[in-house]
């Protein structure tokens, strides 16, 4: 990415930055119409990853049903390449353990292992690997996504996609203003990535249905009063492309 660079020579420096053209497109929201500047926009998408959507990860070895986690997959596989075209660029922020899980404080270790003896963050998986490990497959993110070789990647590991990692030097050597969110899960960590994104100046919009949870309704509608009434703004993907198309 060039977006923040400066022009060198042995005997000058220019410290002004590119122009970013703006681009701006309308776009239907809550609780206002927006209008979006692309040139200034990035897609945030957060852990749409196989230990959350996969019928084979952790959430589904633990029982949990994780349809709706998945659900948001085949809408957001749909809105990339038209994202990508109009020149936003995607940041997977994905879950991503160090193998000895020396930087996880006990309240971030046993989520979802409330009891110590079930099967928790970093623990061994059926089928070899192990839960969120960074590099393995339970990290990984699901096959229907497909991943540029321009896409950028932040590995996490809070619900936040910012403490203690470099999300917020990606976005702002991209020099954007305002971020889209998918992912899962949307109570929890789209939501705690969204808020500290607000906390920090980001413009932030939570695309509705490119987000999914394995929590009950009230729970997603929860999420959506507070973006809009506290953070931001919602809006759907079909909005959303209706405001890129040309």
């Amino acid at each position: 990415m060039t977006r923040n660079t400066w022009t060198l020579s042995r005997e000058h420096v220019d410290l002004r930055r590119p122009g970013l053209e703006p681009r701006p497109v309308e776009v239907a929201a809550l609780p206002q119409r927006l209008t979006l500047d692309l040139a200034r926009t990035a897609l945030v998408a957060v852990d749409l990853q196989n230990d959350f959507c996969h019928p084979d990860g952790w959430l589904a070895s633990i029982g949990v049903d994780v349809s709706g986690a998945a659900a948001p997959v085949g809408a957001l596989a749909a809105v990339l390449p038209e994202l990508r075209a109009a020149g936003v660029p995607v940041v997977w922020v994905t879950w991503g353990n160090r193998p000895d899980r020396a930087n996880l404080p006990p309240g971030v270790r046993h989520v979802y292992d409330p009891d110590g003896a079930s099967t928790g963050i970093g623990d061994p998986l059926p089928g070899g690997s192990r839960v969120l490990e960074l590099g393995s497959w339970s990290a990984g993110l699901v096959d229907e996504l497909t991943v540029e070789p321009e896409d950028l990647h932040v590995a996490k590991q809070r619900m936040s996609g910012f403490p203690d990692t470099p999300l917020d030097s990606v976005l702002r050597n991209l020099r954007v203003d305002t971020l889209l969110f998918a992912g899962v899960n949307t109570d929890q960590c789209v939501y705690a990535t969204l808020v500290d994104a607000a906390n920090l100046g980001y413009d932030v919009v939570l695309v509705e249905d490119l987000c999914g949870t394995t929590s009950p309704d009230f729970c997603t509608q929860a999420t959506l009063y507070n973006v809009r009434q506290c953070f931001g703004f919602t809006t759907t993907s079909a909005d959303l492309r209706a405001g890129l198309a040309p």
